[in-house]
């Protein structure tokens, strides 16, 4: 048996040839590998150590281990695309926000104008000539305005005219402000490049994602598009890990943490851990559901109660996992991966029972005793099979441990 920290990155080679050889693999988060070595003597960080307490953790709290199911050549691609993006997105961020910055330092009527607006090609393509708000008054209004013509027609007199509004609030000249003329259009070609590659990869993850069999479950949820159903599908797959809906909910980090300690203190608060890619998704996806109405009733309801603006998003996140979590198409139309291409649907009593098997899981010599994990999935409800208890095993004898080349570990047994 084959135990990572690392899945991705340095440990995506070992697990590929582990299985080609016929070897079960597993996975220990690498939190949970630190937090276990806390328990050992001694204050040493080194691999070779790393890779003992992973595979003595595999031995003695097989619960820890986490089972790394066979990845499909559309979801591997799709990993790698979602990653692409949002080192893009976060590029994207950075040359904004140097922008505005820029702008606020020296003229911060121009920035109130521009930065929120600087998403549109229109103003990336009026930045990369015209730097400076002195290069934005020479050029004139007439010139501004057919230099953004082509990429906003209609928006092209009223945005020269906020520009030149803005100009005429200051009359002051900070110094430096000279430098704007070099740092601002490098930067707005920088941001304008990003945004196209950025498009671009929209279109392939668009394309691949439609190949996914789940695909049209998820873009069927109101506020899901190609990007949130593809992160979806990165960090949760099918969603047949998850037994109920909340455990989906506490891996994302939307379930209030429970804290009490004999009758003083007690309460629930919000908690500071979960797949922050994943509750990422949820809140965006809360936020740009706002525009269906029961969305919106629900977000209402909850800011009528005291709410902030982003708790009642985080609540309405929370909530749509329980609600929407199973699409909004018929399931006569959707095939469900789960079951090999087979319709959904069905009475209860027509789909299995616990106690019957649904597929072979490596760990099942290693985790005696122990709760399936596999749950509803993502698509609708009775999906995937109900899950049951695992066959007993015997745990494995022996370990043998070595470190990885590059940081990671893996324990073999």
């Amino acid at each position: 048996m084959v135990i990572v920290d690392q899945p991705a990155s340095i440990g995506a080679l070992p697990l590929t040839v582990a299985r080609d050889a016929g070897c079960q693999v597993a996975y220990l988060p690498g939190l949970a590998m630190r937090r276990i070595a806390d328990l050992y003597p001694g204050e040493a960080k080194t691999d070779a150590k790393d890779a003992a307490v992973i595979a003595d953790a595999a031995r003695t709290m097989p619960h820890t281990l986490r089972s790394l199911e066979l990845t499909g050549e559309v979801t591997a691609e799709l990993t790698v695309l979602v990653g692409f993006d949002q080192d893009l997105t976060a590029e994207a961020t950075r040359a904004s926000n140097r922008i505005r910055g820029l702008l606020t330092q020296f003229h911060p009527s121009l920035e109130r104008v521009l930065g929120p607006r600087l998403y549109h090609q229109a103003v990336t393509w009026l930045l990369e000539r015209y730097g400076s708000p002195a290069a934005l008054r020479k050029a004139g209004r007439r010139r501004l305005v057919e230099v953004i013509r082509p990429k906003a027609p209609r928006m092209a007199h009223r945005l020269i005219d906020d520009v030149f509004d803005a100009l005429d609030e200051q009359t002051v000249v900070v110094p430096g402000t000279g430098t704007l003329d070099v740092v601002i259009p490098s930067l707005a070609r920088s941001l304008a490049a990003v945004h196209e590659q950025r498009r671009a990869l929209e279109a392939q993850i668009e394309a691949l994602l439609e190949t996914h069999p789940l695909s049209k479950v998820l873009t069927s949820m109101p506020g899901v598009a190609a990007r949130t159903a593809a992160a979806l599908l990165v960090t949760v797959g099918d969603g047949t890990s998850f037994p109920t809906a909340a455990h989906l909910a506490s891996y994302a980090g939307l379930a209030p943490t429970t804290k009490s300690s004999g009758t003083s203190i007690h309460g629930e608060h919000a908690p500071k851990g979960g797949n922050r890619q994943l509750k990422r998704a949820m809140f965006l996806s809360a936020f740009a559901a706002l525009h269906d109405p029961a969305s919106r009733t629900y977000y209402d309801r909850c800011r009528a109660r005291g709410k902030t603006h982003t708790q009642a998003l985080l609540r309405l996140a929370r909530h749509r996992i329980s609600e929407h979590g199973h699409g909004n198409v018929s399931p006569e139309d959707v095939p469900c991966a789960a079951h090999g291409g087979r319709r959904l649907g069905g009475r209860p009593e027509q789909r299995a029972r616990p106690g019957t098997a649904t597929s072979h899981n490596p760990l099942d010599h290693v985790t005696e005793g122990l709760p399936d994990h596999r749950g509803a999935g993502w698509a609708v409800e009775g999906c995937p099979l109900v899950p049951g208890r695992r066959a007993a095993g015997n745990q494995g004898s022996g370990r043998r441990s070595k470190s990885v080349p590059g940081g990671g570990q893996l324990a073999t047994f």
